[in-house]
């Protein structure tokens, strides 16, 4: 892709924090990506505002239902991970046996 240079102003606090964490290299990534996850979050916005404006407000209960949902995938998947590492004869990830 393409790049071209720009000129921002960002809270001094908030730009020496990002240099400290990623170096001075990875500034522009550590901003590209931002602004990226940013748009993906407005896009996402959008299409709740569809949906509802299509299908009504989402409520509670159709909220705990979804997040059941995902925690019983997160779950499937987590120990899928685990017999495929055990299968290759490695130890579980750590982050991986909390699930």
């Amino acid at each position: 892709m393409a790049t071209k240079k720009y000129t921002v102003t960002l809270p001094e606090e908030l730009a020496e924090a990002i240099r400290a964490k990623v170096g001075p290299g990875g500034f522009s990534r550590y901003v590209a990506h931002a602004i990226e996850r940013q748009q993906e979050r407005e896009r996402l916005q959008e299409a709740v505002d569809w949906w509802e404006s299509e299908y009504g407000e989402v409520t509670e209960a159709e909220m705990a239902e979804a997040e059941a949902e995902y925690r019983e995938i997160e779950r499937k998947h987590a120990e899928l991970a685990r017999e495929r590492q055990t299968d290759a004869g490695q130890a579980p990830r750590l982050d991986q046996d909390a699930a």
